[in-house]
């Protein structure tokens, strides 16, 4: 049993701060990373992936399972960038799944056709009752951090098992070597003295996809978008913010993690001082299945 003044670990600060109490740091990430949903709206051709599940699901409305699914940035941009609104005859029935209730209720906020909210599932991933599904369409992006590392499992497992014969899976995550996991790892080293659990790698879930099977019945292709978060020395808030979310740790102050241990070397190496920004390099892997029988993506 851990002691009274233990820290949270991961996957319960993370749930914690999807909450009222943490719109402040939510929006000052919010500031760059609607970046990582810019980039995914612009890397597939969402308007013909839609078109061909639902022929292939054989017309009608498509169904699909939006896996901890945050503040809907995702959906919300896919309407800003792409032409999915603009198909008056498609109909998507959107499931919204996370433990939160806050995300359940900010991602029901933004949908807009053909996005209609259908169901909400305030449960994990590896936990939502098997008789859900199966969909046409299920994608987590930017979602699954806080997985507890000996679930990783039981979620592609389930991930997989709620895809109609024909569906499709994405996932958008952050890979080992991108900040979001870098920053963190360094994070728990310098300010926690290594304790706590380190963020879920977009490799660690598509070797679990595997490891459930998902290559003997569906293609995996892998795109990695590498790119970067810039932001000006100057702009204190956004910076503190956006790294107290990356860590879902609002008790540590940008000077103190600056002064910590591993952690303020990181920073250090991140910042660009002739330009007098800090630079924060991402690395995301873009994962989509599709069935093996030559569907296209």
């Amino acid at each position: 049993m851990p002691p009274e003044n233990a820290v949270p670990d991961t996957a319960a600060r993370s749930l914690a701060h999807w909450s009222e109490e943490g719109r402040r740091e939510m929006e000052a990430f919010y500031a760059l990373a609607r970046l990582d949903y810019q980039l995914l709206a612009d890397a597939l051709d969402y308007p013909e992936l839609f078109r061909v599940v639902r022929e292939r699901a054989g017309g009608g409305a498509v169904s699909l399972l939006d896996v901890a699914c945050g503040s809907g940035k995702f959906p919300e941009t896919l309407l800003e960038r792409t032409e999915l609104a603009a198909q008056d005859d498609l109909r998507v029935d959107y499931d919204l799944l996370d433990p939160a209730p806050f995300s359940l209720q900010e991602a029901a906020a933004v949908l807009r056709p053909p996005f209609h909210e259908a169901a909400r599932h305030e449960v994990t991933m590896e936990d939502l009752d098997p008789a859900v599904g199966p969909f046409d369409v299920v994608w987590a992006t930017h979602a699954l951090y806080a997985l507890q590392p000996e679930n990783v499992d039981a979620a592609a497992r389930r991930m997989l098992d709620a895809l109609a014969p024909h569906g499709v899976l994405l996932l958008a995550q952050g890979a080992y070597d991108g900040h979001y996991l870098a920053f963190y790892r360094a994070f728990l080293e310098g300010v926690r003295g290594g304790e706590g659990t380190a963020y879920v790698s977009c490799e660690q879930l598509t070797d679990a996809l595997g490891r459930v099977g998902a290559d003997d019945t569906h293609e995996v292709e892998v795109r990695r978008i590498s790119y970067e978060h810039v932001v000006a020395d100057d702009d204190r808030e956004v910076l503190e913010g956006f790294l107290q979310r990356c860590a879902f740790d609002d008790t540590v102050s940008l000077e103190q993690m600056r002064e910590a241990p591993v952690l303020g070397a990181y920073l250090e190496a991140c910042h660009d001082a002739d330009a007098g920004v800090h630079r924060f390099r991402q690395e995301t892997d873009l994962v989509l299945l599709t069935p093996n029988d030559g569907t296209p993506a």
